[in-house]
């Protein structure tokens, strides 16, 4: 069979069936395998910057990358301090501490509603993370876990959002999670998010691979290779009768790209749904080489390994409103990294990588950095005397880079409930096409967008048990070495 795409679906798919014995191709259209997990230098060769995703809440807690076990594959994941700050004007700061404890001390009065809110996800995490990251068409294992939810995110996702607490920190820090979302807020969908994110901040935390993301697609890439798979970088396929000769296709592709890969076989009404298929907001891109360690006004932002910038609750709320409305706000929402608080490998001393995203109206071709820059500053003052070169990517160079980011949205799709649950038409398999051996496994297919690879490990599922007559999936452990002669 062929897996056509390589980001971390496509290889989690490739890695699963690889592993159940079938003949595995992965097709990849770039000169790159890695999707959403590449990285290199950009300004220096010795400095590393992570082209797309760079934290990974989900490479310890997601299914697929439990099984899988990248440390046992030597990838580590380095764990900052502080998995998150806020920071807000005059000095101040939510911090999200790997201690829920800690967290709550440093929230003051509003500790004990935080923690009201965020312990029991704490004690049954694993139950939460299978319920959400789930194909949404069945039951999870741990129904006690899936409904603490309901309560939690009506209090996350709705108007509730804006009271229950009597300071500024705690829904700050919510409503920078939320932002993640990349839509309307406050929404049930960015609230589901919010207690996702919020509670694997005290648990699993949210690390940085040390060496970049582009670790976690070489781990993957290599398990593959291990199990007689073959991978084509620099391959497009464009036109799907290209793989007749494979028993099963599976494809990393959004329904836009399906569309123009395989339109004339397709029947009219699927091809009609997909052509409905709303992308939402995009992301633009800063990275920065810097000389020196973001001058946090708040000096515990410094030992975090994310940063959301964008002011209080309501800011962001407004700023995040904008995009959807089509406006491009002045004070944007960002998502900031400093790899080198968690992994000093990525830099040079007076050399460092940051990372920034905002969101903006999709395709918009306008450079981000300035109004980035600025941003940073706000809360950084002098951050900007700090900068020795920067580089944008605007929404259409996102579009051009990967074609599954229509527009610039890297969620593959706009992201709500009812879209999520008709992920990418609605039907009860939605990794099934109508044509004969043809499988999505894309973000565009449940559970939706994130490093998790479980969007290709329910796809993978599918292909066994309809194509090749197997159920039940592989191990997905690493391989172990042979033992030595005359020992067990």
């Amino acid at each position: 069979m062929v897996v056509v795409g390589s980001g971390p679906n496509g290889l989690a798919a490739g890695v699963i069936l690889a592993r159940a014995g079938l003949r595995v191709e992965i097709r990849e259209g770039a000169a790159d395998f890695g999707g959403g997990l590449r990285a290199k230098p950009l300004f220096d060769s010795d400095v590393i910057h992570d082209v797309c995703s760079a934290v990974h809440p989900m490479a310890a807690a997601a299914r697929f990358f439990r099984e899988f076990d990248l440390r046992g594959r030597g990838v580590e994941l380095c764990q900052p301090e502080i998995a998150y700050g806020h920071p807000l004007d005059g000095g101040r700061a939510g911090l999200a501490y790997r201690s829920l404890a800690e967290t709550c001390e440093h929230l003051g009065a509003d500790g004990a509603r935080y923690r009201r809110l965020m312990a029991p996800l704490v004690e049954h995490s694993q139950g939460l993370v299978d319920a959400l990251l789930s194909d949404l068409r069945r039951l999870p294992p741990d129904l006690p876990a899936l409904l603490r939810l309901p309560p939690r995110v009506l209090t996350q996702g709705t108007a509730l959002a804006r009271h229950g607490f009597s300071g500024q920190e705690a829904p700050a820090m919510l409503a920078g999670i939320a932002g993640h979302a990349i839509g309307k807020l406050p929404s049930l969908t960015a609230g589901a998010i919010v207690l996702l994110l919020g509670h694997l901040a005290h648990v699993d935390g949210w690390p940085l691979p040390r060496g970049g993301s582009l670790r976690i697609a070489n781990a993957m890439a290599d398990d593959i290779l291990a199990h007689g798979g073959i991978l084509h970088t620099g391959n497009p396929v464009t036109d799907i009768r290209e793989l007749a000769r494979f028993r099963a296709v599976l494809l990393d592709i959004g329904p836009r790209g399906l569309i123009e890969m395989a339109g004339p076989l397709l029947p009219a009404a699927y091809r009609r749904r997909l052509a409905a298929y709303r992308y939402g907001p995009a992301a633009a891109k800063a990275d920065f080489l810097v000389s020196e360690p973001i001058p946090w006004a708040n000096p515990g932002l410094r030992r975090a390994g994310t940063v959301h910038v964008c002011g209080d609750q309501a800011e962001v709320f407004a700023g995040e409103n904008a995009v959807v409305g089509g406006r491009v706000p002045e004070r944007p929402y960002l998502l900031v990294s400093e790899p080198m608080v968690a992994d000093p490998s990525r830099g040079l001393p007076g050399k460092r990588p940051v990372w920034a995203y905002c969101h903006v109206p999709n395709g918009d071709p306008a450079d981000p950095v300035e109004r980035m820059r600025r941003q940073i500053e706000r809360f950084a003052p002098g951050f900007s005397d700090t900068v020795l070169a920067s580089r944008s990517t605007t929404a259409p160079e996102f579009a051009a880079y990967n074609p599954n980011y229509v527009g610039g949205d890297i969620a593959v799709g706009g992201v709500d409930l009812w879209r999520l649950l008709t992920r990418p038409v609605l039907r009860w398999n939605p990794y099934r096409t109508p044509l004969n051996g043809v499988y999505l496994c894309s973000a565009a297919t449940p559970p939706g967008p994130g490093v998790h690879g479980m969007c290709g490990y329910f796809a993978a599922e599918s292909v066994l048990r309809d194509v090749f007559g197997i159920t039940g999936l592989p191990s997905l452990a690493p391989l172990r070495p042979l033992p030595r002669e005359g020992t067990a």
